[in-house]
């Protein structure tokens, strides 16, 4: 049985008040929405809580799941619009000391491309954390999803076009942002 299949009967199985069927849908998909929800809201704590709520929220409007779609694309598009939701609060808070994290130095040394990489890695996080919201869930689920830009299209509900002027415009801005950065970035150009 293909996974759509699978997923489509536990789906079905879960319609009939079967809790271990969606608790298998949860188990498959739970990484991919914590990811995302840390993507977006750059903190672990809040893609727990992402996470948590996109399935309760998702075991809620179940039965207006429509047969067919990709469980996959309509649980990313619930956590998606979550994260929306929370960055629009957060525009109008301010930043408390809890919001920020502190790391400790390690006493063990990294090899340099273990540092490297890490350094990369942060430095993109904090680029997208820069993108306005719009522009950094297409750029997520495009690149760390590998959405195709229909499924974006699904999941978002913008038009296909939206999605193609959103991902170009999100390609400049970060590359745009990584050349004005003080140390030069050795990232590889995304491609669309």
């Amino acid at each position: 049985m293909d996974p759509l299949q699978e997923e489509q009967l536990w789906i079905l199985q879960a319609l009939q008040g079967d809790q271990e069927a969606f608790t298998r849908l949860v188990s498959r998909y739970q990484r991919q929405i914590f990811n995302l929800g840390y993507r977006m809201l750059g903190s672990a704590e809040d893609a727990e809580d992402i996470t948590q709520e996109a399935f309760l929220r998702a075991y809620a409007a179940l039965p207006s799941f429509q047969a067919g779609r990709k469980f996959s694309s309509w649980i990313l598009s619930i956590a998606s619009n979550l994260c929306i939701d929370i960055l629009r609060r957060r525009r109008f808070a301010w930043l408390s000391l809890e919001d920020v994290s502190f790391r400790a130095a390690s006493s063990l040394e990294e090899p340099p491309g273990a540092a490297l990489r890490r350094e990369r890695a942060d430095q993109v996080q904090q680029l997208l954390g820069r993108l306005p919201e719009k522009y950094r869930l297409v750029v997520i689920l495009r690149y760390w999803y590998d959405f195709s830009y229909d499924e974006i299209a699904e999941a978002t509900g913008l038009s296909l076009n939206t999605v193609k002027t959103r991902l170009h415009r999100a390609r400049g801005m970060l590359a745009r942002a990584m050349e004005k950065e003080e140390k030069p970035c050795a990232i590889e150009p995304l491609a669309g």
